[in-house]
């Protein structure tokens, strides 16, 4: 009878928990329809419709719905030639090549970004607790940062490629 109790118990839970995230979901998606980006002032929005004609499919998925792509595919995960790395929607300058290690994590890794570029956000999809890291002008999701990093900083930016385009120096 415990058992059967503490079953239903923890399936109530996880259904709560579900439709919780399904609800914080759509409010997402129906805050993605439009994005709007400040920069000296001036005010630029794009729709969705102008973001997906803009980014490629793959482009699109990762950084206006927040995708992954997938461990060890990234043009930039193995990359290391001196320039700086770019948000894939805005262009705004994210990451130094300075800023880069190999971290055989399967995507491009930075232990800082340039300041003031970056938002953090804290993400608890899939069951986990990270920081989700944006590009500061566009809203594009670029990847997570985790605390685990070899470095100085202690820091360890998980970036997709998708969401970088590099400028050579």
């Amino acid at each position: 009878m415990r058992s059967l109790f503490l079953a239903i118990l923890i399936a109530l839970m996880v259904s709560c928990n579900s439709n919780a995230q399904d609800k914080d979901n759509k409010k997402s998606n129906q805050q993605k329809s439009t994005t709007k980006m400040e920069q000296n002032n001036q005010s630029l929005e794009k729709t969705d419709a102008e973001w997906r004609a803009l980014l490629s499919e793959e482009e699109y998925r990762v950084l206006r719905l927040k995708g992954t792509e997938r461990p060890h595919t990234g043009k930039y995960n193995l990359h290391f030639e001196e320039g700086t790395y770019k948000c894939k929607g805005c262009g705004t300058p994210l990451f130094e090549s300075d800023m880069k290690f190999e971290s055989d994590c399967g995507w491009p890794s930075f232990d800082k970004a340039i300041e003031g570029t970056i938002t953090y956000k804290k993400d608890t999809s899939f069951g986990m607790v990270r920081t989700e890291i944006l590009c500061s002008k566009c809203g594009g999701h670029l990847g997570h940062v985790f605390n685990d990093g070899p470095t100085a900083t202690g820091k360890r930016y998980c970036v997709n490629s998708v969401s970088i385009d590099f400028k050579d120096q």
